[in-house]
């Protein structure tokens, strides 16, 4: 016999918040599970997998249309790895970007912070260095 969880269960089984499942079935990511004759949403293995996949997929820094996109490409019949993969690079550049913005911004805040002699005076160097 399958074991059905709540929404609460599902959440604590796989560390989100239940407002996060609601939202995710909200917006069309998952889902609307099959409910209890009691009105109950139960969630099967089958909404496991899917939202396992959503939330990794999140914690891997895709946005909610990147995540969109692949399940369009895990769930459709015309799939292949190349489109998955592309999807993936494109995301994996972005993430580069930002992280060569991030070193370059960590860059300056350090330089703006050694400029500064932490010292009682009312002129701080980094309040200069931003006005």
């Amino acid at each position: 016999m399958t074991s059905l969880l709540k929404r609460r269960a599902l959440s604590q089984q796989l560390g989100c918040n239940p407002e996060t499942v609601r939202y995710y079935e909200n917006i069309g990511l998952i889902a609307p599970p099959n409910r209890s004759a009691g009105g109950h949403r139960l969630y099967g293995p089958d909404d496991v997998a899917a939202l396992q996949f959503v939330l990794r997929s999140r914690d891997l820094g895709f946005s909610i249309d990147e995540v969109r996109s692949l399940l369009d490409l895990k769930t459709g019949q015309k799939n292949t790895c190349q489109q998955v993969a592309a999807l993936a690079a494109n995301h994996r550049d972005n993430v580069r970007q930002k992280l060569t913005r991030l070193k370059r911004l960590d860059r300056v805040l350090t330089d703006m912070i050694s400029q500064c002699d932490n010292g009682d005076e009312t002129e701080c160097a980094v309040i200069e260095a931003l006005g």
